[in-house]
């Protein structure tokens, strides 16, 4: 599969993951409990639904990121 096909790819599964990622982090974020926790607690949490969708991307863009295979 060449680098292209690979980047094709792995840019429609990202879009798809982010979009459900955002459904649930926004369910997240809207829960009560951390809508009741203090200030600081409340923007630690946000921090982290913010940048959390990166951590199972990772091997995705890895992936699309190989070089191509000699042939």
């Amino acid at each position: 599969m060449t680098r292209r096909s690979r980047k094709f790819i792995g840019g429609a599964v990202m879009l798809v993951f982010v979009c459900f990622y955002a459904l649930i982090a926004m369910a997240l974020a809207q829960a009560r409990p951390l809508q009741e926790a203090p200030a600081l607690v409340q923007s630690l949490g946000y921090v982290i639904l913010g940048l959390a969708w990166t951590l199972p991307l990772m091997p995705l863009i890895k992936w699309m990121e190989r070089p191509d295979r000699q042939a």
